[in-house]
């Protein structure tokens, strides 16, 4: 009877013992659960940490040179280093100043004196040794030309007949074609501003002129350059290959957008308050509808009309510089490697078949790295670039489906 009690005893008291043993693994289960949860939080804190401490500039972003940070620093390229040294390569010939057959003044140099015995020999014959030439620019002095209007009678009729002033000279006085056309090249190629403009017009030319009369020579010269403008327009809408991109600039005070297109002929600039659609429907109503455009990822620049887009391999690339020094993922490097690749392709060839086994190749490396997992909460700029370049991949790939659906109902109801 004893024994049987000990042994329910014993039997109750290793119950307990499983039940403490069981709620031990629990809590010990409990806790790895939670280290795994604090270490995975404290990997993303970490990337966070890096990814703020990593700031943008023009080597790995769209951001322009002058905003990197002070002392200023050489936009970076985006080539790797070649290996080779600085400055021109063997075999390249280099270019210095050559002389003139035909100098505009010539001053003979002849020595009066002999320095040996002390003789007079200025009347003696000079023979030629050398000579250097020297280029400069003349003092430069501006010319007034005065028109004086006359008149004639008439010894027939008694007629008086008055002489007219040749066209464009419509004023008083005022400045001539050759003023107004450096004071354009100043303020649009250079880049003067018109306080500093009307400063160099002084200095070099002793005119002074206010900044009043430097915005109505503008004005003129625009209307006068504006057929040209709208060429350009037009070359620009019948390309074939062509790229664009904004810039943010101030008007007044105001934020404004400098917007560019561009072909390897023609460049087309115009500024807009909307950096949308609405500025590319005002320029291009139609759109572009023969051109493959290049851009960036800018949607207003994507939804333009267009034969086709290209993106710009140079603004992928500064992506995935960053995304590389803030996550320390292979993803970006990968994507690097096959825009090289893709480069390389194109330097060696122009055009490839759509069949050929290096186009399929490179396609499907990166259709591969596009769908490739990317954890959004341990590589969130790795996965926000991923989505952003397959939302772009499959817009596209949408919208040509779409574009041969209708055509080929076009092509059924015509036959």
């Amino acid at each position: 009877m004893i024994e049987k009690e000990v042994i329910l005893s014993l039997q109750e008291e290793n119950k307990l013992l499983r039940q403490l043993l069981t709620k031990r693994d629990d809590k010990i289960l409990q806790l790895e659960t939670r280290t795994l949860e604090l270490t995975e939080q404290i990997h993303i804190l970490e990337t966070k940490i890096h990814s703020l401490q990593i700031k943008k500039d023009s080597s790995n972003s769209s951001k322009p040179p002058s905003t990197d940070i002070s002392p200023p620093k050489r936009n970076q390229s985006l080539r790797e280093k070649s290996g080779r040294t600085s400055g021109g390569q063997f075999g390249h010939k280099g270019k210095t100043l050559q002389m003139t057959a035909f100098p505009d003044e010539i001053i003979e140099i002849n020595p009066n004196y002999c320095n040996k015995c002390g003789c007079n020999i200025e009347g003696s014959e000079s023979h030629f040794e050398a000579k250097r030439q020297v280029i400069d620019i003349p003092f430069i002095q501006y010319k007034v030309t005065e028109y004086r209007r006359n008149s004639k009678d008439c010894p027939q009729c008694g007629h008086k007949q008055e002489s007219e002033f040749p066209k464009g000279i419509t004023n008083h006085v005022q400045y001539g074609p050759n003023i107004e056309s450096y004071v354009a090249y100043l303020s649009v190629r250079q880049y003067l501003p018109f306080n500093r403009l009307k400063e160099c017009m002084n200095h070099f030319f002793k005119i002074d002129m206010s900044e009043g009369t430097i915005d109505n020579i503008l004005i003129r010269m625009s209307k006068k350059a504006q057929p040209i403008y709208d060429r350009i327009k037009e070359s620009i809408t019948q390309s074939k290959h062509g790229g664009s991109d904004e810039s943010g600039v101030k008007v007044n005070g105001i934020k404004f957008w400098i917007w560019v297109w561009q072909t390897m002929l023609s460049t087309y600039i115009t500024y807009s308050a909307s950096r949308g659609m609405k500025t590319i429907d005002s320029e291009f109503p139609n759109g572009l509808e023969n051109m493959i455009l290049n851009t960036d990822r800018w949607a207003a620049q994507l939804k333009t009309k267009t034969a086709g887009h290209q993106l710009c391999f140079a603004h992928i690339l500064r992506d995935a510089n960053f995304v590389d020094k803030v996550d320390k993922l292979d993803w970006a490097k990968r994507l690097k490697e096959i825009l090289k690749r893709g480069l390389e392709l194109k330097k060696q060839q122009s055009e490839y078949s759509k069949d050929n086994p290096l186009v399929i190749e490179l396609e499907h490396d990166l259709d591969v790295l596009l769908h490739e997992n990317i954890p959004k909460e341990l590589y969130k700029t790795s996965h926000v670039l991923q989505k952003s370049l397959l939302n772009i991949v499959i817009v596209y790939s949408l919208f040509y489906i779409i574009k041969i659906l209708r055509l080929t109902i076009m092509l059924r109801s015509v036959l």
